[in-house]
């Protein structure tokens, strides 16, 4: 069966997203946090999201908003607005749950879900992950995927403006 109209329901607010994982917790489960822009979906995300997904029970993705990806990458950016960013994300199998976040890190959302596993790509070390440092403090595992070669957002941008 199809279930097309749960997609929306997988996007929350933080305070809604509290709420679920709390739910979550009381049946033991697990919670692991990733996050980034997700602009133009590609096989590297999708690797980079199933092997963020293995790590716990539950998989929650931190979209930065419009206004944080323009600080972060241009004014060129994102190419998709966060709605549609979001739905996109929450449409995905292995993606629990959506919220947007509209900080340059995710750090404050970090420490107010406080999640079991915090997963993020192999272009950084444990150093540089924003929340890393507190969720290793609070019992919690931080995990590095190696990035799959060949596969960027702006690689992909840059070749389709060449035309």
């Amino acid at each position: 069966m199809k279930r097309a109209d749960i997609i929306p329901q997988k996007i929350f607010t933080a305070p809604e997203l509290l709420k679920r994982i709390l739910q979550w917790k009381v049946l033991d489960k697990k919670i692991v946090f990733t996050n980034g822009v997700f602009d133009i979906i590609h096989q590297g995300h999708i690797y980079s999201l199933s092997e963020a997904a293995k790590e716990a029970d539950y998989l929650i993705v931190g979209l930065n908003t419009d206004a944080s990806v323009k600080r972060l990458k241009g004014e060129s950016r994102p190419i998709n607005n966060e709605g549609a960013r979001s739905l996109v994300m929450a449409s995905l199998l292995m993606v629990d749950a959506v919220v947007l976040f509209d900080e340059d890190t995710p750090l404050a959302l970090i420490n107010f879900i406080m999640p079991d596993v915090l997963v993020k790509g192999g272009d950084y070390t444990i150093e540089q992950i924003a929340g890393a440092k507190e969720v290793l403090a609070a019992g919690g595992r931080v995990v590095i995927n190696p990035i799959l070669d060949g596969f960027s957002t702006t690689g992909i941008i840059e070749q389709a403006r060449k035309g």
